[in-house]
């Protein structure tokens, strides 16, 4: 693409049907290219065009706010169903605490991608099975597999909102990293929504308060009942229609946290030889081990993402390539546990599941690392480090398909 653009600078018509066919690779590569070819008048037009940013607020159309608060009202419903038809909370929110967000905001990137109908039925139907599957499972009071199946159905529906994110098949991979930027900037923005919120709720429960009135319980169950699904619905809205407003905030954070999490990652891996401690004798250990993996293979994740659109220093490339050789490390301890845990006690839910899992993350980590390297060797380009992870993402949802649904059965519900 680099050079197809560099051949095209003196050719409108060309440059427009390159950005046309693939507007994320042709933003990539036009920015890696610019620094060569700024002073021209169409470079630095287009440069212009690729970067501009409004310091005003944009809210979309009238279409997309109605969306918005039609999407943000029935996600309070759903949430409110338990007392609405005397419903066991303990009952329905493990199950279907998904349902309450990700078809809302399924629909919503389905609409903005004009998604076809053979799609769009794929995809309400893959929701409508989990819905199905989920509160069809037997309610027992200890069940393995159905916590499992609770918990990587969250994976699933957010498998299934990718999806959506992603739309057509091409150019799928560079859609996938920015799907991951997405979720980085959704966080970031309900973030701040929550706290907003939060200060409200305090200032207007302490208000009433004041006058006599004590407004706790209804304003809990009928107020933030419908606040806290609608953050990220709005939270999605805002960061699709004013990308400047966290644009710069998340990679900042991620390059902050990235040094952090590698020093914490190390000094707590001393600390753990020193203290005795070990996840092959501990469950509660090894599980805290994993949820640890887990949290800094996300960072890692998000950060490589951040290398498909803004250029990375080599220090900050050397303490990723550092980050993850030391999470192969941690992961490769944490899978010799779960094998050595499974030849000693035998095969369960969690020990299949985790080992999976496990083996996933750890062929994808190598694959990251072996990229890094490449990039301080120079042998590669920092926007080649996101394809392992673009890669790797179906296989999670392979994985996570066959927890949720293949589990409980292959296990008799235990």
């Amino acid at each position: 693409m680099k050079e197809q653009i560099r051949i095209s600078l003196n050719d409108p018509k060309q440059l427009e049907k390159l950005y046309r066919e693939n507007k994320a690779s042709f933003r990539r590569e036009f920015s890696a290219l610019y620094p060569e070819v700024k002073g021209t008048a169409l470079a630095d037009f287009w440069n212009e065009r690729l970067h501009y940013q409004t310091e005003e607020l944009t809210w979309g159309t009238s279409r997309e706010l109605v969306f918005v608060i039609v999407a943000a009202l029935v996600a309070g419903f759903i949430a409110k169903i338990p007392a609405l038809f005397s419903i066991h909370e303990a009952y329905f929110y493990p199950r279907n605490i998904g349902f309450i967000i990700f078809p809302a905001l399924t629909a919503y990137f389905a609409w903005k991608n004009k998604l076809s109908a053979g799609t769009g039925a794929l995809l309400v139907g893959a929701t409508l099975a989990g819905l199905l599957f989920i509160n069809w499972l037997p309610a027992t009071q200890k069940s393995d597999t159905l916590l499992l199946s609770c918990v990587h159905l969250l994976l699933f529906l957010w498998s299934i909102l990718g999806v959506s994110f992603v739309g057509r098949p091409q150019n799928s991979l560079d859609r996938r990293l920015g799907y991951l930027r997405y979720n980085g900037d959704l966080l970031v923005m309900t973030t701040l929504i929550v706290l907003a919120g939060g200060i409200m709720t305090g200032v207007t429960i302490g208000l009433f308060s004041l006058i006599g009135f004590q407004i706790e319980e209804f304003y809990f169950q009928n107020v933030v009942v419908f606040g806290l699904p609608a953050a990220p619905i709005l939270g999605t809205y805002l960061t699709q229609t004013n990308p400047q407003l966290v644009g710069k905030v998340s990679p900042v954070i991620a390059r902050i946290f990235s040094p952090l999490v590698l020093i914490m990652l190390v000094i707590y891996l001393a600390a753990m030889v020193y203290s005795g401690k070990d996840p092959y004798n501990d469950r509660e250990f090894l599980l805290i081990f994993n949820a640890l993996l887990v949290g800094v293979m996300a960072i890692i994740f998000f950060s490589v993402a951040e290398t498909s659109t803004s250029g990375k220093g080599r220090a900050e490339v050397w303490v990723l390539f550092f980050l993850s050789a030391v999470t192969v490390l941690v992961n490769g301890l944490a899978l010799s546990a779960i094998l050595f845990r499974i030849t000693e006690w035998g095969i369960t839910p969690n020990r299949a599941a985790v080992l999976g899992g496990n083996l996933l993350m750890l062929l994808n980590l190598l694959w990251v690392t072996s990229q890094l390297y490449r990039v301080l060797l120079k042998k590669s380009d920092l926007t080649q480090v996101g394809k392992p992870i673009a890669v790797f993402l179906p296989l999670y949802v392979v994985w996570t398909i066959i927890v949720t649904f293949l589990f409980p059965l292959l296990f008799g519900f235990r």
